[in-house]
């Protein structure tokens, strides 16, 4: 039986290759959590937005996009000869929405879709047994791969509310999937304050005291796992907190400063000293946006 493994990053790459598992393999270097996501069903267009999206505004080069993620998202299109596709995705933010994508890659680029599962990947994998995960695998039915394209739509739309409605629904075999989709809903602005919970996370642990980066990542990591992001990610939420004037960094040591501790505490908004221009949530323009988190009823909410 032939293979094609479609895996959520390089590191997962070395560790299937030790397993000496066979089979094709694409591995997804995409960070669909992050930035402009364009809704529609043609890639050469979806690629060719993004890629402007994340050249402009995260300074990631349109041509190493292509060459390193485009590239090699486009093999995909010959996975049609195999007889399963095996998809290898973590239960986080940034795993599930790659997944999200995958997902609908194949399903919009191959007349005939084979058989697709899912390897439950633990967080934690540096000792895991690859062949035996393998074995554990779910075999994805036609309503989880519907679910996913919907979540998938609903994601790239200019409003939250259909996802929204999808977290609530029965996931199937997609079981990490409402969890991850609640986590993204609550990077939208808070009712209170105007913070995503990411930056209300380190306003709070900086409230406590300085910290290095690397140890406020580290927090990050242990107790906000569900979002999945690297450096990369945290690096730019912490440039655009420090740019606001919330936190500062002094002798490689990160604090709250006095206009920080306000917005914490309510008695100032983030939004008024943070440019939103060219910051989306999936298909979401941040800075045309009128959708909140609202903390009390645990939704989003709609605030001119």
């Amino acid at each position: 039986m032939s293979f094609m493994y479609v895996l959520n990053g390089d590191a997962t790459l070395s560790l299937l290759r030790q397993s000496k598992l066979r089979g094709g393999v694409v591995v997804c270097r995409e960070m669909m959590s992050e930035g402009k996501v364009k809704a529609t069903k043609n890639a050469d267009t979806f690629f060719e937005s993004r890629a402007k999206h994340l050249e402009f505004h995260y300074g990631i080069d349109k041509q190493t996009y292509f060459t390193n993620v485009v590239h090699e998202l486009e093999k995909l299109k010959n996975s049609g000869s195999f007889d399963e596709i095996v998809l290898w995705f973590e239960a986080d933010l940034f795993c599930q929405i790659n997944l999200l994508f995958i997902i609908h890659y194949l399903k919009t680029n191959l007349d005939t879709l084979p058989p697709v599962s899912l390897v439950d990947l633990p967080h934690h994998r540096e000792a895991t047994d690859f062949p035996k995960l393998l074995e554990e695998r779910v075999l994805l039915q036609p309503a989880d791969i519907q679910h996913a394209l919907d979540a998938w739509d609903a994601y790239c739309a200019d409003t939250p509310l259909e996802l929204e409605t999808i977290s609530h629904m029965p996931a199937g075999n997609l079981k990490y999937l409402p969890a991850a989709i609640n986590a993204h809903l609550q990077r939208f602005p808070n009712l209170e304050n105007g913070l995503s919970a990411i930056e209300k996370f380190f306003l709070q642990k900086l409230s406590m005291g300085r910290y290095r980066s690397y140890d406020l990542y580290i927090a990050f990591w242990d107790e906000l796992w569900i979002y999945g992001f690297g450096d990369f990610q945290l690096d730019l939420l912490v440039q655009r907190m420090q740019r606001a004037g919330v936190i500062e960094e002094d002798a490689q040591m990160i604090g709250i400063t006095s206009l920080g501790s306000e917005v914490l505490n309510n008695e100032e908004h983030y939004l008024d000293y943070v440019s939103l221009e060219h910051r989306w949530l999936g298909g979401v323009r941040m800075a045309k946006s009128s959708w909140w988190w609202d903390p009390v009823k645990q939704r989003i909410e709609k605030k001119e």
